[in-house]
């Protein structure tokens, strides 16, 4: 369905890099025969698509690399013919065995390039404000952990039996699978759970897209975490090291754990006045990585098909 005038067309891409040779990192630049620019891999949304699997798979696309999503980038803001376009972008690090660039219908031509020569080459300077932002020193490129509260589950007093056993509701797996849908892009190496059965719940379709088992991590659950907030925290911070192969944990917790975990780290939330408190809604996920003072820290509150994406 064509975009209406004014409307905003919705976007997503990558700032796709590599450890250098001499040391640093290099990016990709890439041609865009249509409009004979160099710019950065994007695309528009699909109906229906979420941002970030958008901005992962039109990378894949133009590219032919494979890569593992990072830390979220910036969002750039430009008229095109059909009005206001925002493109989202994220840092996406290049693994596996690289395969010669063969051109496309979108692309004619990708180099390699230091970040400050490919900041001099790309065309537009929105797309040279993305290229600088990789080199960003306060924070890492890509998150380690993914801390993740558990889906929508049914009410407490609705349930009969042992809280700890209280399984997800329909939504809430419709949750869980959204989840499987949109994490494995950052590379998964392992899951752990809370020992609730909706924690390991919204794990399950996860487990099964990746092949990965669901170990159990009791430190995590709210009643253990309150009791012996330190050797919950001692887990957390063995999760954050950083990795010799890109990839991150993914932890399934309660909501009772996860904002008190945050506020430790030393994240702190601004989005509502005065509040200090890290969200956690049933279903989202933070993506973190470093250490504190120099912590990544992206929250995703909902990983459904992005509002401005066409329907």
């Amino acid at each position: 369905m064509p975009t209406e005038r004014g409307a905003v067309v919705a976007a997503a891409g990558g700032v796709v890099w590599r450890p250098a040779a001499g040391g640093g990192v290099e990016t990709v630049v890439v041609h865009r025969p249509r409009y004979d620019d160099w710019s950065l891999p994007k695309g528009k949304l699909d109906a229906g698509e979420n941002a970030l699997t958008a901005a992962v798979r039109e990378v894949v696309e133009e590219t032919g690399l494979q890569v593992v999503a990072g830390r979220r980038s910036l969002r750039t803001r430009y008229e095109v013919a059909t009005g206001p376009k925002q493109v989202d972008y994220w840092l996406m690090r290049a693994v596996g065995t690289e395969q010669p660039f063969v051109p496309n219908h979108e692309v004619d031509e990708l180099r390699w390039l230091p970040v400050e020569e490919a900041a001099a080459l790309v065309t537009h300077e929105h797309d040279r404000r993305v290229v600088t932002d990789l080199v960003r020193d306060d924070v890492p490129p890509t998150p380690t952990l993914l801390l993740v509260r558990h889906a929508k589950a049914g009410s407490r007093s609705d349930w009969d039996g042992p809280d700890d056993e209280r399984p997800l509701e329909t939504r809430g797996w419709r949750q869980a699978r959204q989840l499987a849908d949109v994490l494995p892009v950052f590379g998964p190496c392992e899951l752990l759970s809370a020992e609730r059965v909706r924690c390991r719940q919204t794990l399950e379709p996860l487990a099964e897209r990746t092949g990965l088992p669901v170990r159990s991590l009791p430190e995590l659950g709210e009643e253990e975490f309150s009791a012996d907030p330190q050797a919950g925290l001692a887990a957390i911070e063995r999760l954050l090291e950083p990795r010799e192969q890109p990839g991150v944990a993914v932890v399934c917790s309660q909501g009772g754990a996860i904002p008190s975990v945050l506020m430790s780290l030393g994240v702190r939330w601004e989005g509502v006045a005065g509040r200090l408190h890290p969200p956690a809604a049933k279903g989202s996920v933070w993506a973190l990585g470093g250490r504190p003072g120099a912590l990544l820290a992206d929250y995703y509150r909902d990983l459904g098909p992005d509002p401005d994406a066409p329907t």
